[in-house]
């Protein structure tokens, strides 16, 4: 059939066209009824929907977030000092504080090459194989009594063999005879010229033996300290977030980049301590569900800076003597004469450590007299009636587990914590006794902690009644390593205060604060809680409780003083001699 141009014009169109308009519009009714019941069947049955498609959504957005998760680097970005919180973490500190502060950075001040120099060739950098310490003659000459001290000059050198001209060097010494199971930690003087006096109390009679440890040369030093400033989020950390079947994990810290995106503000109302997260692109900031710790930064050092930390070359490798390395001591001198200075020191300096080993058990130097809690009975007996709370890391959770165990009498309570978390709980109903643990609050490395469960220690303080049958132990100091001074400094501020609370309301509670202790240290390990940044805080928390009636058990001395290698969580041994330190002052013998 041919058809006319008439027909196919477009007058023949707009008439077709408005046909078919006209006869739709005739449906507009029902349409607009057809979906006004879908509105509201859907909002009459949101939720059943939500049930049915829970698991299908939250599959569909787990794969997305793998999606774009394998195409986002694990590393977080460096940070930028001067878009960040880190130049202003919390509250501003009070005149008085920020004296103290002062003080406290001065006293724990590290000696450095004046100039600040270039990164050194390995070559030029302390070498524990070519250094060499000597014992200086006694004050009688060549004969060391009881209650003198021993003093041996360390020379270090460099991998030229070269002596070396300025400080700065982070050195161990110890004391010790292997057949009497006794040991001593010494002390460490920088003279800042390459040369350092290791200085040792005589305490006992017989062979002694001196060591010498390199920690880390200078150079490294300088190197940790350049972390700590400049990469204070080298370990992160991550929380959930969650609502309804929509998930979300976001990178938190207390120093985060406010470029990338916009953050949750997490500071404690009652501290003020400081504790930021990214926000969910999706959530609000009150969906958090917990924190973990999310991972490390990686290639935080140069070629030349990562050759100065190498295991049996320059991290923790004993210096070894020009000489003999022992002396001979004799019985204690009745008329003893004054102390004489060496050649090295224009002053002599008695060193006088926390205590010693002697036969394999502590025995400290001043305070209540020591007493050896061999069986698990002893121990109940002395925790009669008591309540023991231990709030800090897992150096605190450590001494919670040596009791759950020992002690057979305590029944751990199930809480449905997650292991090697907490918070935990152990009862003894016939003899009265709790003992509990709980973390303190952020920043903590452990692997899941439920957000309502992170709680910080000077807060937990202020809810106890406290005394004279209450125990209050605190370990707060291996999560802080990374971070500046200051962090450290303001939390142990807002414990100290709680202490002084507590003690005012309740005079008779026993408040127990645990030291730093030593760790074994690898090349990755060091970046991170080298013993160099243990000892930085450790000084800073002595100083800020002494004079407060605290019981400091000082498990840095007992990790050096002893035989055992350095370990992050000190073998049963030490544990137990330091549970029995706690002990002897919870049940003092009775004169």
């Amino acid at each position: 059939m041919v058809t006319s141009d008439r027909e196919t014009g477009p007058d023949h169109g707009r008439q077709k066209g408005g046909t078919v308009w006209k006869n739709l519009s005739k449906y507009t009714p029902i349409f607009f009824f057809l979906a006004l019941s879908g509105i509201i069947f859907l909002l009459r049955n949101i939720h059943t929907l939500e049930k049915l498609n829970c698991q299908t959504v939250s599959t569909l957005y787990q794969f997305q977030s793998s999606i774009h998760s394998a195409f986002t680097p694990e590393e977080q970005p460096p940070v930028d000092h001067n878009r960040s919180y880190c130049g202003h973490l919390g509250l501003e500190p009070s005149a008085e504080e920020a004296l103290e502060q002062r003080y406290l950075l001065e006293s724990i001040a590290w000696p450095e090459p004046q100039p600040r120099l270039t990164p050194r060739p390995l070559r030029q950098t302390s070498d524990p194989a070519h250094s060499l310490f000597a014992i200086l003659p006694g004050g009688g000459g060549r004969e060391w009594h009881v209650g003198d001290q021993l003093e041996a000059l360390v020379h270090m050198h460099d991998f030229q063999g070269r002596p070396k001209r300025h400080g700065g060097d982070f050195l161990l010494a110890r004391l010790h005879s292997p057949e009497l199971g006794a040991g001593v930690a010494g002390q460490v003087l920088d003279h800042r010229n390459g040369l350092y006096s290791a200085v040792f109390p005589l305490l006992w009679e017989g062979s002694v033996r001196v060591e010498v440890t390199l920690v880390h040369p200078s150079e490294a030093v300088a190197v940790l300290r350049r972390l700590r400033e400049e990469h204070p989020d080298r370990v992160f950390f991550k929380s959930l977030f969650r609502s309804g079947f929509l998930s979300e994990t976001t990178v938190c810290n207390l120093c985060l980049p406010t470029t990338r995106q916009p953050l949750c503000n997490y500071t404690d109302p009652h501290t003020g301590e400081p504790w930021y997260c990214y926000k969910p692109k999706l959530l609000s900031c009150d969906t958090r569900i917990n924190h973990a710790k999310g991972g490390y930064q990686k290639h935080l050092l140069t070629n030349k800076e990562s050759l100065l930390f190498q295991s049996g070359v320059n991290i923790k490798v004993r210096v070894h003597a020009s000489g003999s390395d022992s002396v001979i001591v004799q019985p204690e001198k009745k008329d003893k004469p004054e102390m004489e200075s060496s050649s090295v020191r224009a002053e002599p300096i008695r060193v006088t450590p926390s205590g010693y080993y002697f036969q394999g058990s502590w025995r400290a130097l001043g305070g209540v007299t020591m007493h050896q809690f061999n069986d698990s009975s002893a121990i109940t007996q002395c925790l009669k009636g008591k309540v023991v709370y231990m709030y800090g890391d897992s150096t605190a959770r450590q001494w919670f587990e040596y009791l759950n165990a020992f002690v057979p009498e305590l029944k751990e309570f199930n809480l449905h914590s997650p292991r090697n978390v907490g918070p935990f709980m152990a009862v003894d109903s016939t003899h009265n006794i709790l003992l509990r643990y709980r973390c303190h609050g952020p920043p903590i490395r452990f692997s899941t902690v439920i957000a309502s469960e992170m709680r910080y220690v000077a807060n937990e303080l202020d809810g106890l009644a406290g005394g004279p049958d209450t125990v209050v132990v605190l370990s707060v100091w291996a999560h802080f390593s990374t971070f500046p001074v200051e962090v450290y400094i303001r939390r142990l501020r807002h414990i100290r205060r709680a202490v002084v609370r507590l003690l005012d309301r309740a005079p008779g509670t026993l408040i127990v604060v645990r030291s730093a202790n030593l760790q074994a240290l690898d090349p990755e390990v060091s970046l991170y809680n080298s013993d160099w940044f243990s000892v930085q805080l450790d000084g800073v928390l002595r100083a800020m409780f002494r004079g407060l009636d605290v019981l400091l058990v000082d498990a840095w001395e007992m990790t050096l003083a002893h035989h055992l290698p350095h370990a992050l969580h000190p073998p049963p041994v030490i544990v137990k001699n330091m549970i029995d330190t706690i002990l002897s002052y919870v049940c003092p013998e009775k004169s």
